[in-house]
This record gives structure tokens, sequence and C-alpha cells, in this order.
């Protein structure tokens, strides 16, 4: 009986081409559903890549990835921002051995990879209640554009929404509930939904801002021509910045400019404004003896208790 003839086992792909990675990087893509972190992976891609095809046919493993993570601590990269390089390349791995680009071997052994440690607790840039009374109380809004940013800051301060969330947010969803107004199904990143209180006085800023721009339906803020009226069907989040550059710009005579600064670039920069109104109040963080801080206590509350009680916003910040 003759033998059938066995075909050569075709050896594992040790090197990616660069077709092999941008079909792997649109692979990745593909499967993300936020538009931030499609824009975040990409970069980070385009950034691997460009050191990948700079080196002289490297060998894509375990060793070449860990060479990587000393290219960029090298380069002085912040913790997180290491990790989440090393986190698209995993992805890269993983998408190109499910396509049968790189063995299997090699996939595991890049995703084996570890991060960067990141020691003690970064606070960041953070907002008082005392900058936050200065930044809403700055000026008294009169014209459209200054019942706009004034209901956006308002917003921010009281709500704690995030930047993109405060743009896109809906009239549709500012409803109340139990004699209370409240954010429904406001919905945040990776599509958690949750509901957020808002406080009477930030409602009347946004109904002021509202009633000025005769907005009913759509999007809450919009964006202002040079004429001074109401244009399009909503902004992007770099607005925020020439809102904060509006709000140093007006309060550029009052004393503090170090305080200023840090407030106008907490409203550009920063990503919620409930965890620092959060420690202002309950000061700096105690342990209770159960690896639990004041603060950490004050962040878990119940969404009905997270703006108006435990800020004490039922008035403007005071």
């Amino acid at each position: 009986m003759p033998h059938r003839k066995r075909g050569k086992r075709k050896p594992p792909q040790r090197i990616l081409a660069l077709p092999d990675l941008e079909h792997a990087k649109t692979a990745v893509l593909n499967s993300l559903t936020s538009a931030s972190g499609q824009r975040t992976y990409e970069h980070a891609i385009r950034e691997f890549v460009a050191w990948y095809c700079s080196e002289p046919r490297l060998a894509f493993n375990r060793t070449v990835v860990l060479r990587y993570r000393i290219h960029l601590e090298q380069r002085r990269y912040a913790p997180a921002t290491i990790n989440l390089r090393l986190a698209a390349v995993r992805r890269i791995a993983y998408e190109a051995a499910d396509a049968g680009l790189l063995s299997p071997e090699l996939a595991a052994g890049i995703r084996r990879v570890k991060g960067v440690r990141r020691l003690g607790v970064r606070l960041g840039n953070w907002l008082t209640v005392e900058r936050g009374r200065r930044l809403l109380h700055g000026v008294d809004p009169t014209t459209l554009r200054e019942l706009r940013d004034h209901a956006m800051v308002a917003l921010l301060l009281g709500c704690g929404l995030r930047r993109g969330e405060a743009l896109g947010l809906a009239l549709a969803s500012i409803q109340q509930r139990d004699e209370h107004w409240v954010i429904a199904d406001l919905v945040g990143k990776a599509g958690h939904v949750r509901t957020v209180p808002m406080p009477e006085w930030v409602k009347t800023a946004v109904d002021a801002w509202t009633r000025a721009a005769g907005l009913t339906h759509g999007r809450v803020f919009r964006a202002i021509n040079k004429a001074g009226r109401v244009w399009g069907e909503g902004m992007t989040a770099k607005v925020l910045w020439d809102v904060g550059c509006r709000v140093d710009a007006r309060l550029k005579r009052t004393p503090e400019f170090g305080d200023r600064e840090r407030d106008r670039r907490a409203i550009v920069q920063g990503d919620r404004f409930r965890e620092p109104l959060t420690a202002a109040v309950l000061g700096p963080p105690q342990h209770d003896g159960h690896g639990v801080t004041n603060l950490q206590r004050g962040a878990r509350q119940s969404h009905a208790l997270q703006c108006p009680r435990i800020l004490r916003l039922d008035d403007p910040l005071g």
C-alpha cells in the first residue's frame, strides 16, 4: 500500500512584515467600540510599528517586546503610558496569532511581558471647593457665550461629569425623578450606564442657557459662531480648552495667580471633578484600620449622595 507523502510542516512565522502589522492593527481597532480607545490604540500601534521597522529585521517575540519596553523607559515615559503601549503590542500579537500570521507560542510569550510597576498614588491637579467658587462666580453671565460657559462649568462642578459626557449630554437625559433632577441613563466610559443627580443651581444655570439659546431638543451644549448665534448640533472637546482660557482671562486681575492657573488646568486636563471636591470636604486621606481611606468611603457612596449631601452642593458651592 503506497504511503501518502506528508508535506513539510510550515515553520512558524517569526518576523511580521509591514502588511502583516497593518492587518493586525486593523483587527485590533475593529475589536474596540470606543472612539477614544481606537484613537489611543492607533497611536500606540503606530509608534510601535515605527520602532519595529526601524530595527534590522527583528523577530516578533518576547525579547523584542522587552527591548521595546526598555526603549520606552529610556524616553522617560510615565508608567501608565508604557503600560498602555505594551497593552497595544499584546493585542497585536493576539490578533496576529488568531489570523495565522504568528505562531501561538510566540504570541503567548509576548502576552506574558509584564508592564512597569507604578509606585505611589498620583494626585493630579485637584480643584478645591474654594477654587470652584471662584470659577463659578468669577463673572455674571450676560451674553449667550457667557451663559453657555457658565452652565458648562456648573455642570462639571456640580455633577462631576467627564468632558466627553458633558459635551454629549442631551436635553432628553435631564429628567425629574422623585422630585429631584437627575441625568438619567448617562453612558460613560466602556459603555457603563449610570444616573447622576443634578443640584438645583446646576439646573438653573442650564435652563438659563437653553432658554437664551432657544434649545428644546438635541444636545445641551452647542457651538456659537462669531456673530454670537448658536451654530451646529454640538461641539468638540477642544471647546473646553477655550472655555478654560476665557475663564482664566476673566479672572486675570484677581489675586493668587498660581491657584487660577491650576484651576484652568483642572478644567481642561482633569478627568472628573467629584474626587477633588470630595477630598476638599473630607480632608486628607486617613485609614480606618481596614485598608479603606475616608476619601474612598466618600467615593463609594450611593449615587443619591454623590453631589448634594457629601459635597454640600445644594447651593452653588456655598
